[in-house]
């Protein structure tokens, strides 16, 4: 999903009380995680060496809570070997997901070749909405 299209779908939720918040000391609302747990999960590489070479994380969620979810997001932010910040990318379920299911994601890292080889550690944080 384009950057635009999701901070546009995220304003709407949000105004429809779908998303959970926390108010940091700063005053900057966050997305609070919830009944999310990140089962696993694992950096990936295709083509290594190669202008082709892709950079993907894989892995699982599931609902601990007792109330299904209707949307579950991942934020996975890529690192290079100094730790400095490359690119944060976003995947999301729009779809029922019920307590105990579980639900398998992959964020692909936006660059190929040499930009997807730089890319050496990654973050992920999930949100929730019901």
């Amino acid at each position: 999903m384009h950057r635009r299209g999701f901070l546009a779908l995220s304003l709407a939720v949000a105004g429809s009380g779908c998303l959970e918040y926390v108010t940091e000391d700063n005053g900057e609302q966050i997305t609070e995680p919830g009944d999310v747990e990140i089962v696993w999960h694992d950096l990936v590489r295709d083509d290594p060496g190669t202008e082709d070479e892709r950079v993907a994380v894989w892995g699982a969620v599931r609902n601990v809570g007792e109330r299904t979810l209707s949307y579950i997001e991942i934020r996975a932010t890529f690192f290079d070997v100094d730790g400095e910040e490359l690119e944060s990318v976003i995947e999301n379920v729009d779809e029922d997901v019920t307590s105990g299911a579980e639900w398998t994601f992959e964020v692909e890292f936006p660059h190929f070749g040499e930009r997807a080889a730089e890319v050496d550690t990654y973050e992920l944080e999930p949100a929730t909405g019901v």
